[in-house]
Formats: structure tokens, C-alpha cells, sequence
């Protein structure tokens, strides 16, 4: 039996990820968040406002903005964010090594 390497195992995985999270996050159920229902429930979901944060966002509600189609932009948030996410594991990653690399009692 063929080995697979890590490499094209972390790859294939990471594309499979990416892909999913694509082609599937349009259909993410509409209904709000527990938070949202409580919110609602309890009367004061229209008082409340965006956190400049959150409000500044590159991806603000889970849609890309500046595009109509609101599954597109929904699809293309899920592209975004679940490579930015890889990217950053990727990164810490290679961090993670790097310092485990170095000998003890190195300076830095």
C-alpha cells in the first residue's frame, strides 16, 4: 500500500475545507444565533449597534461586501475566512517549529 505524504494530506484537506466552506456556507440557516433570539425575545435587538470592530470589518455580517448577490457574498465570506484561518494556522505552525528548532539556552 502507497503512503501518503503529510503534505498532500494537509493539502487536500485544507482544499476540501476551503471548497466546503464555499459551496456550502450560502446555505447556512438564516435563523439568528441564540444570541440574536434572546435579543429578540426580550425586546431590545434594535437598540443595539456594531462595535467599530466589528463594524470595520473586512467581511462585516458574514457577506462580502460590494456584492448584490447576497449567496455570492455569503460564498465568498466562507473562501475568505476559512483561508484566512488556514493561513494563519499555517503560520503559527511554521512559528511553532521555528522556535522548537532552536538550541536550549539560545538567545533569541
Amino acid at each position: 500500500m502507497r503512503r501518503v505524504s503529510t503534505n498532500v494530506l494537509c493539502a487536500v484537506g485544507a482544499a476540501i475545507a476551503v471548497g466546503m466552506a464555499t459551496a456550502l456556507s450560502p446555505f447556512a440557516a438564516s435563523s439568528p444565533d441564540g444570541l440574536e433570539r434572546v435579543a429578540e425575545d426580550t425586546g431590545f435587538a434594535g437598540d443595539g449597534r456594531l462595535h467599530e470592530l466589528q463594524a470595520s470589518s473586512p467581511v462585516p455580517d458574514y457577506a462580502f461586501p460590494g456584492i448584490a448577490d447576497e449567496r455570492l457574498a455569503t460564498g465568498l465570506a466562507g473562501f475568505v475566512g476559512t483561508l484566512g484561518v488556514l493561513l494563519c494556522g499555517i503560520a503559527l505552525a511554521a512559528l511553532i517549529r521555528r522556535i522548537g528548532r532552536r538550541p536550549v539556552g539560545a538567545s533569541t
